[in-house]
């Protein structure tokens, strides 16, 4: 296909997700069984057009003063694609399979790309419903946080240490990498917008179990809660395990780790990502099999993760349609989870033993606001210092200090701010 038959499928497409309301990978995987003739480089070509178009859905409407699906596409040529209006009427020239040429209005706001009057939630690409909340956390600069959490994002890779050390990943083969600034563990993949994903899951380096696929900060947050060789940990929102299996090496296969989930389904990835891991000093419980599947454990953990269902606000990055399929109800849901699987929790921690609250949000309600609800209902815990939990990163606190959202209860990372993903954590200590 060429460039601009690309483009046209773009619209039509992006037309598709809007009429239908259905989620952008449907709508790309149902438009690739009807169009059998796109061959991968050109499906992977058409789906970085909408997932960019998703990305600056508002700004590019603003731009083109319409929010059609051709006037969002062409204005994301402009706004992210930093493509001027010569190239873009090149690619809409009317010709065979091309989209219609450009109308005299067209071109003139292309020209002008006049963001000077647009409001932050518009210069951020968010949903105006959110413009309160996330002015709570940002203030003045959220529209540049909302743009920043409207980016591309990379691919990021952690070093399984359990099987190597970091320079292992010379069996990544031709891929371009370079180890991630934060986590010590971290390899960052540039990709180009067009550019097909990586196969990653076929490379050596994955099949051996000496990589796996974890956003920098999502390490980062596993570092945070400080899991050390010979500790008792629950993983209580364990998922696909990603952060269990970043914590079994952190405690070098020593102690326990007990991962589970609410959700059984969630957990089923699990099983192989361990076995190829090396890692053994973890134990997957299944919710309902064996009735209260971490009963036992009460009074006994040194350390309870809780990577909390929250609303991704954090991970609009690689998720760019969730933020405009969000709703004000879902971020209620998410708080009364949140604080249900924080209390239960608490049953779990010894004396002197710790919780780790994480979620992948940036909101407010989510993060600060649930860790001082927490301690308020839970007068035997209290705050560990963010200045404190960071040191975890080893020489690399000082600057990470500089560069995160440190308030008195939690740790907050974003795009804009750290060049991860958006990630909050807070550790609790129990002293009483």
């Amino acid at each position: 296909m060429t460039p601009a038959a690309r483009l046209a499928a773009a619209i039509e497409v992006f037309a598709a997700i809007e009429k239908e309301r259905r989620p952008a990978a449907d709508a790309l995987k149902s438009w690739g069984l009807t169009h059998r003739y796109a061959g991968s480089g050109d499906r992977a070509a058409i789906a970085g057009l909408v997932y960019d178009a998703l990305r600056r859905r508002a700004s590019s409407a603003f731009v083109m003063g319409a929010d059609t699906a051709r006037a969002i596409v062409l204005g994301m040529l402009r706004r992210e694609r930093e493509l001027d209006t010569e190239a873009i009427a090149r690619l809409a020239d009317g010709s065979k399979y091309a989209p219609e040429v450009l109308s005299g209005e067209e071109h003139a706001r292309l020209d002008a790309a006049d963001m000077s009057r647009a409001p932050p939630y518009v210069a951020g690409d968010y949903p105006e419903w959110l413009d309160p909340h996330l002015a709570r956390v940002f203030g003045e600069a959220r529209a540049e946080e909302g743009a920043a959490l409207a980016s591309r994002a990379p691919l990021d890779l952690r070093t399984n240490t359990l099987k190597g050390e970091r320079a292992t990943s010379a069996m990544l083969g031709d891929l371009s990498r370079e180890p991630t600034r934060w986590s010590p563990w971290g390899l960052r993949v540039h990709l180009s917008a067009d550019a097909k994903s990586p196969a990653i899951h076929a490379e050596p380096a994955f099949l051996k179990g000496l990589v796996e696929v974890q956003d920098e900060g999502s390490q980062v947050a596993a570092l945070l809660s400080a899991a050390k060789p010979g500790e008792q940990v629950v993983d209580l929102c364990a998922g696909a395990g990603g952060k269990t299996l970043a914590m079994a090496a952190m405690m070098q296969n020593k102690g326990q780790i007990f991962a589970t989930d609410d959700d059984k389904r969630r957990l089923a990835p699990i099983h192989d990502r361990l076995k190829r891991s090396g890692a053994r000093n973890v134990q997957v419980r299944t919710p309902k099999s064996v009735g209260d599947e971490i009963g036992d454990l009460a009074g006994r953990m040194d350390l309870v993760l809780i990577d909390a269902p929250c609303t991704g606000t954090g991970a609009w990055r690689r998720n760019p349609d969730a933020k405009w399929r969000m709703r004000p109800g879902a971020l209620e849901q998410r708080q009364k989870e949140q604080t249900e699987v924080l209390d239960r929790a608490v049953s779990l921690v010894k004396a002197g033993g710790r919780i780790a609250y994480v979620t992948c949000s940036v909101l407010k309600e989510e993060n600060d606001a649930q860790a001082q609800g927490f301690l308020a209902r839970h007068s035997e815990f209290v705050v560990q210092p963010p200045a404190e939990v960071i040191q975890s990163l080893g020489e690399r606190a000082f600057m990470f200090g500089k560069a995160a959202f440190l308030s008195d209860l939690g740790t907050l990372m974003t795009p804009r701010a750290t060049d991860t993903d958006g990630f909050y954590v807070s550790v609790m200590r129990r002293v009483g």
